[in-house]
């Protein structure tokens, strides 16, 4: 279905629509036997209504789940997040010394069997 139909569908306007796939909420699919429009499948509906959903329900806009999902998607992008969340006290640091004991340990025992 064209973008003026499944906005009708999910309650939303065809330019907030456009401005989801400009975030990169839509999945990355393109009709180009249509002129290049978007051609709007079950999957594209049900992938946009579950974003709609998570924004209600967290109380966030697109943006701000875009952010989200680059967070997830980025290694370097979410150790960065983790660094403020950790200089600010909003995330706990992981247990590095322990951990590092564990590997010495490990690595003693290993040695000993040589």
């Amino acid at each position: 279905m064209r973008i003026t139909e499944a906005a009708r569908r999910l309650g939303t306007s065809p330019r907030m629509l456009r401005y989801r796939e400009s975030l990169g909420l839509l999945p990355p699919t393109r009709d180009t036997g249509h002129g290049g429009h978007r051609r709007f499948g079950d999957a594209e509906l049900r992938a946009v209504a579950l974003a709609l959903a998570l924004e209600k329900r967290y109380d966030v806009g697109p943006a701000e789940l875009a952010f989200g999902l680059r967070v997830l998607a980025e290694p370097e992008v979410q150790a960065r997040v983790r660094e403020l969340g950790e200089r600010i006290g909003r995330v706990s640091a992981p247990p590095a010394r322990a951990l590092d004991f564990e590997k010495e340990k490990a690595l003693r025992l290993l040695q000993r069997r040589r």
